[in-house]
Parts: C-alpha cells; structure tokens; sequence
C-alpha cells in the first residue's frame, strides 16, 4: 500500500495513527477559542487540527429544510439555515490560525464544502483535505479537491460501496493516489454497536489503500453508550489496522451548542490518545521472534539434556541413560539425534547437563 505524507509524518502500516482533533463549531464563534481548542487539541495528543468550511446559503436549502428535521436535527430548537449560519467558520480567520497551529506545531486543514472554500485553503497552503460522508458523490466537487494532488481522506458514512467505488474513481482519474478511506456512521452520537468497524477492514481489502475511522461515539452523558467513553472504537481501530482518527473535540461537553455534547473533552482525549500508542505498542512489527525480553525465560521454561545416571567415559550414550528437564542450559531436546548412539569423551556424573562437546 502507498503512504501517505501529511507534513512531517507518515500515514500507513507501521507508522503511529494519524489523530485528528475535528472542532467542528466548538470553536463558538471566536477565533480565540479555535486557538485555545488547537493548543489544548496539541497538549492532548492530536495530530492535527481540522475545522470545516461552508456557507450556509451555499450549503443547504432555506426552502428544502421547511418541514424537515430528522436524525440529530429533530433537537435544533432553530431553523436548519440558522444552525449552519451560526456555525460558519470566517474565512478571513483562516490565516490565524493556520499560522498559530505552525507555531505550535499542530497540523491544520478542513472539510470544504464548496470551490472558493478550496481556494481559501490553497492559499493558506494546507497539507491535506478532509471530505465528508455528505460529500460522497459529489463528483465535480470530489474532483476539484482532489486535481490539488494533496493527500485528501474521504469519509465514507451512509455510503454505499459502489458510491466509495464511484467517489475513488473521479479522484484517480486526476492521478491522485494520496486518498485513506475512513469508516464512519453518520449519527451524532453514534452507538458503539453501529461503528461496524469490519467494513473499515472491507474497505481496505477491497480497495488496496489505507483506511480509518472517523468517529462519533461517546459515553452515556453525551446520549451514546460506550462504557469507555468513546474509547472503545478508536482502539479497536488501531487493533484492526486503521492509521487514521478524526474525533470531534471540546474543551467542556456542557457547553451550549450542537457538536459539544458528542465531542470528546480534551481529557478523554488524552485517554484515548495513550491508550491507541498503548494498542500500537502491544501490536508489535508482526514477525514472530524470540524477543529479548523473553531470552531469559526461554532458559529457565524450556528443557535442557541432563544424565540420569552417571555415563562414563567411552560409555554409549542411550535413551534410558538421559532425560530432559528445566532449564535448558546447553543442548535442548531437538539435539539429542547428536548424542545418541555416540560414545562419550568424558564422565558425565547423574544429574549433570550434558554439553555438545561430550562427544
């Protein structure tokens, strides 16, 4: 599989998880707080910063939303226009903040949602992109982004595998070959029992590049059910060879707003953190060996030839006149074809292990 390079580090098989820390509207309508939430995203153990790009009247329908509210939704006490109106990042910020996230070096990019927002971040210079389920097949979109021949990861929730198929196609027919898919259930909060993160390990068998998981699953307080507190899944991912990780991401869950309830606090965070570096430590390089930490107790687990009787020398050694116990401190069982047969050079007194020179 191809590797892909977001600055400095380097996303694939071998390499740490890529961790994302997605303020979405948490940044509540300062650019102060988006700073705050990238310094404390950086002291959590994130990767990288990631905040979306839209205009409301350039994102949804005024007219299509009268009358509907569904899924997550159904809890906006305002209009669906309002809610994504209060929520637009300005564009004019993008430089600040871009620039601070450098100096304490964090990565930072976006979800776009529209072209000037691809522009506005080309000329900022981000690293990568960020696609959402929502943009899927949303092919003349897709292949603005992906004609920038920067790494661009693809969230694939409530999608089809054909439309994957399909979204994967306009991107490489730009020669772009920098994309990793990420598994996603697009309900906010999304139950642990819906993450079906096998279709993340699907993904990459059927497609040949990376994959991860961009999440939404939290613990009871915050309307999910993962008893450890979103924890579970991110794990879970590393185990299954996921390299990349977008959670939404809030200073205080109890804050006023729609994405705070369901965004991993900065202290969960830095749980989740440790504990993927944890998985990633334990999973190893993948090459059955004997390990260092294990050399001394290969000796004293493992059996050793020892004389049952005292063999003198020139004496024949046989079956009935050894037998194999711990700890193996010279000729192991496999060796004992060596000995057999042969007459030895020197005494053997009963108890004593038997050593390759004896004849």
């Amino acid at each position: 599989m191809t590797t892909i390079k977001i600055n400095n580090k380097i996303i694939g098989f071998g390499h740490p998880a890529y961790i994302i820390a997605e303020i979405g509207c948490n940044f509540d309508g300062s650019l102060d707080r988006a700073k705050m939430l990238a310094k404390l995203a950086k002291e959590s153990g994130a990767d990288a910063l990631k905040i979306q790009n839209f205009l409301a009247s350039k994102l949804v329908s005024q007219k299509g939303f009268e009358g509907v509210k569904l899924a997550h939704q159904q809890k906006w006490k305002k209009s669906t226009t309002e809610v994504y109106k209060e929520a637009e990042f300005p564009r004019e910020w993008l430089q600040e903040l871009s620039d601070y996230c450098k100096s304490i070096n964090i990565d930072f990019f976006s979800s776009p949602y529209d072209i000037d927002a691809v522009d506005e971040l080309e000329k900022i210079g981000v690293p990568a992109y960020k696609i959402g389920s929502g943009e899927i097949d949303n092919l003349e979109f897709l292949r603005y982004v992906a004609e920038k021949q920067k790494p661009i990861i693809i969230a694939c929730g409530a999608s089809s595998i054909e439309e994957i198929r399909q979204a994967l196609s306009v991107v490489r027919e730009t020669g772009n070959q920098q994309v990793v898919l990420l598994q996603c259930t697009t309900n906010y909060p999304s139950m642990l029992a819906d993450s079906n993160l096998n279709a993340m390990v699907s993904l990459k068998k059927e497609f040949g590049i990376e994959v991860g998981l961009s999440d939404h699953t939290v613990g009871k307080e915050g309307g999910g059910d993962d008893p450890f507190n979103g924890i579970t899944a991110p794990m879970t991912m590393v185990a299954l060879g996921g390299v990349v990780i977008e959670k939404h991401f809030t200073d205080d869950n109890k804050r006023k707003g729609n994405d705070h309830p369901f965004a991993m606090n900065a202290d969960d965070f830095k749980v989740m953190v440790d504990s993927m570096r944890a998985v990633e430590k334990a999973l190893g390089g993948g090459q059955k060996r004997v390990l260092d930490s294990e050399k001394e107790t290969a000796i004293i687990q493992r059996r050793g030839i020892y004389a049952k009787e005292d063999i003198e020398a020139g004496e024949e050694i046989t079956h009935d006149k050894i037998e194999f116990l711990r700890p193996a401190l010279f000729m192991r069982p496999p060796q004992v074809k060596n000995i057999l047969g042969k007459k030895t050079k020197y005494k053997i007194n009963k108890g004593d292990p038997i050593k390759p020179d004896v004849v």
